[in-house]
């Protein structure tokens, strides 16, 4: 028997809408949702993978209870009733003994994290955090200070723009297919793109310009531009005008800025600074500076991601086609969106501080939505504020996404409890006590997706096939550990079907509605707001704030002094991280498909630093840092900055039943230091300083 199920990808965290094929229980074919703009049948490499993934003998198959010293790779299987008996039972000797607050849940932010949430609020924890802020923290917080929202309200009319300028945000890699194409397609109608990087990635090869800046000099190219143009008077002045607080502020602080000083921190000629303002401003307010997705790579981050953000404010490109907007909820059309669990009105409230004191005087501006992560294996060791003594990983990788993983080992031994919910073997769960496996996204029904954006929508991830193994949706999960430990009826569902169900009372859609195209929209016309009277910034002075009342009130200027990032010394290098669209962070390594294309990780090399290091292509190198060391191939190339070396995340997997990534090539978290922006509250995951040597022996 076969059927047509629409639903949503999950192989990264975009969610792309997808077609499922299904013949007696067996997926055939995954291609994306032709209904959805945009999209139209695309998939990436990802997304085709994911029928390995089904198949995968290796992923998680039945609830494992360690028998063995952690990390010693000694199991049990359990039945569900066991574990969670023996999971609920741990949590309340923790919680009786140190608090509910003792219990951490860090997750990879998905459709599911209300109900984490809401599990936390039940137990009187306040810790929840994500992966949002190891990787967009800062982003977050320089958007709430110049806007009131948060990047994940604002988006990019990419179909629309005539010039956009990337920042190291290497996009035709990253890999999202609707904006991809929708970019592919102003590209065919004349767009530029400009692109910004120490390395050449596959988006700088499609770029019209490219720049190989000096590794941690953005924020020195955007004051040269800001400069720029301000002085030639380059910008929307009736835009600025009407919407912008601070400008004279930001006027006066520039004016040392220029190009030519640029040009000697930054390594870009003033002409080509001063031709690229020029050029951009006479498509304005169509242009875009992109304000990036990973937003973690300098403890400056929050500032050069908010001087992004004025660039685009000096283009008029706010709420305009082929700029950046704000998201548009249902509320914009009379709609209502879907309910969460935390939306409960006799769900218990937690009022005691959170691990990584965000919303305190020590870090008062990152989002408490997320967190602050990074400072998970601060906050263990040291026991401050308090002592923390479980962990529950669901979807999320602290070994491997937290840097220092040497730190973060020494803070799991000092847990009494470490759970990991997931679909397959990470490091974590080769690190807990309780392993409990997640049915895969093909396998399940999922929480709705409210879709916010020029039109408001939702999509559902609909279940495809029967789980194969002994696994359980995620919600379904904890609904049953509450229910244990005395918590049921916050979880007033016995299905996936059921809570959705529950989600959709009083949007006037019902479950039916998304068998035709996988998603329901709650009006046909795109939602700009009117630029002259109609922008809804949700900051206090209802304006754009360069001069921003967010820092200034927590103690912390609106346009700091540059800093001279100043080059490593001979024979050390600055450590970059990235990815590429073969895999999504650590989680896809160990797939058939995608191991086979790319397996293991290696080292760029500038060509003129490897031949004065005596090191050739494909040699073994050893690379330490202050923190750890390990064994890698060179890739030695012309397309990096001599300044720089580079390795692709998510490597070096220590998990040996995921048997095909196992131990090929390295972590970057062995080598990358925990440091962070502080005030934006990612970390400073490209500002590492390595030595690289020839390699005689493996280790």
């Amino acid at each position: 028997m076969s059927k047509t199920v629409y639903s949503l990808c999950f192989m990264c965290s975009v969610r792309c809408p997808i077609k499922v094929e299904v013949e007696d229980g067996q997926v055939k074919w995954i291609e994306g949702n032709p209904h959805v703009p945009g999209i139209e049948g695309s998939l990436c490499p990802r997304g085709a993978a994911a029928i390995g993934l089904f198949n995968d003998p290796q992923r998680l198959q039945a609830p494992m209870v360690r028998t063995g010293p952690r990390g010693s790779g000694q199991w049990k299987q359990v039945s569900w009733d066991e574990a969670l008996n023996l999971l609920a039972e741990k949590l309340q000797e923790i919680i009786r003994k140190y608090g509910g607050r003792s219990v951490v849940l860090g997750e990879r932010a998905n459709l599911a994290t209300h109900v984490s949430k809401t599990f936390l609020r039940c137990i009187g924890s306040p810790n929840h955090f994500t992966h949002d802020a190891i990787c967009k923290g800062s982003v977050n917080t320089a958007c709430r200070s110049m806007f009131g929202y948060t990047d994940a309200q604002i988006g990019i009319d990419y179909k629309n723009v005539k010039h956009i300028i990337f920042y190291g945000r290497n996009f035709f890699e990253a890999l999202e297919v609707k904006p991809v194409n929708f970019l592919m397609e102003a590209l065919e109608n004349g767009a530029r793109i400009t692109y910004i990087d120490p390395r050449v990635t596959v988006t700088a090869t499609k770029a019209h310009r490219y720049f190989m800046i000096r590794p941690g000099t953005d924020l020195a190219l955007n004051y040269a531009l800001i400069h720029v143009i301000i002085r030639e008077k380059l910008y929307d002045a009736g835009f600025v005008e009407r919407w912008v607080e601070g400008f004279s502020k930001l006027e006066e602080f520039v004016q040392p800025y220029t190009p030519e000083w640029a040009e000697k921190e930054t390594g870009i000629s003033a002409v080509e600074i001063v031709n690229l303002a020029r050029e951009v401003a006479q498509q304005k307010p169509h242009v875009v500076f992109h304000y990036g997705y990973r937003g973690a790579s300098h403890p400056n981050e929050i500032y050069l991601r908010r001087s992004i953000l004025i660039l685009n404010t000096l283009m008029g490109s706010v709420e305009s086609k082929g700029g950046i907007f704000f998201k548009k909820g249902p509320g914009e059309v009379g709609g209502k969106p879907a309910r969460k669990l935390t939306e409960q009105k006799d769900l218990p409230k937690v009022d005691e501080v959170r691990f990584d004191k965000v919303g305190t005087e020590d870090l008062p501006l990152p989002d408490p939505n997320h967190g602050v992560g990074q400072l998970l294996p601060f906050a263990i060791l040291k026991e401050d504020p308090y002592p923390i003594k479980a962990l529950i990983a669901n979807r999320f990788e602290p070994l491997m996404s937290i840097p220092d993983r040497g730190l973060m080992e020494r803070a799991l031994e000092k847990l009494d409890l470490v759970v990991t919910v997931d679909i397959q073997w990470s490091d974590i769960a080769w690190h807990s006590d309780i392993v409990l496996p997640e049915s895969i996204f093909l396998e399940r029904t999922d929480c709705v997706q409210q879709v916010n954006g020029l039109k408001p929508q939702m999509f559902l991830r609909r279940q495809a096939v029967p789980p194969k193994y002994d696994t359980k949706p995620y919600a379904i999960i904890i609904k049953e550990l509450a229910a244990k430990m005395g918590f049921g009826k916050f979880f007033p569902y016995e299905t996936m079907e059921d809570l959705v169900r529950w989600q959709l009372e009083g949007t006037g859609f019902t479950l039916n509605d998304f068998e035709a195209k996988g998603f329901v929209s709650y009006t046909d016309k795109q939602i700009f707001w009117d630029r002259e009277n109609g922008l809804k910034l949700k900051t206090p002075s209802k304006k754009i704030e360069f001069v921003s009342s967010l820092l200034e009130k927590a103690g912390y200027p609106s346009f700091p002094p540059y800093e001279p990032v100043m080059p490593p010394p001979e024979g050390q290098y600055r450590l970059l991280v990235g990815r590429c669209a073969i895999h999504t962070h650590v989680s896809t390594q160990n797939n058939p498909y995608l191991n086979e294309q790319i397996p293991e990780n290696v080292l760029w090399v500038n060509t003129r630093e490897a031949e004065r290091l005596g090191i050739n292509n494909g040699d073994l190198v050893e690379i330490s840092s202050s923190v750890g060391h390990g064994q890698i191939r060179a890739l030695v190339t012309d397309l990096i900055h001599p300044e720089a070396v580079f390795m692709l995340h998510g490597f070096g997997h220590k998990a040996r039943l995921a048997e095909r990534c196992y131990d090929k090539g390295i972590a970057d978290g062995v080598l990358v230091e925990n440091r962070s922006d502080m005030i934006g509250g990612s970390p400073a995951l490209d500002d590492t300083i390595v030595t690289v040597r020839r390699a005689y022996t493996k280790a």
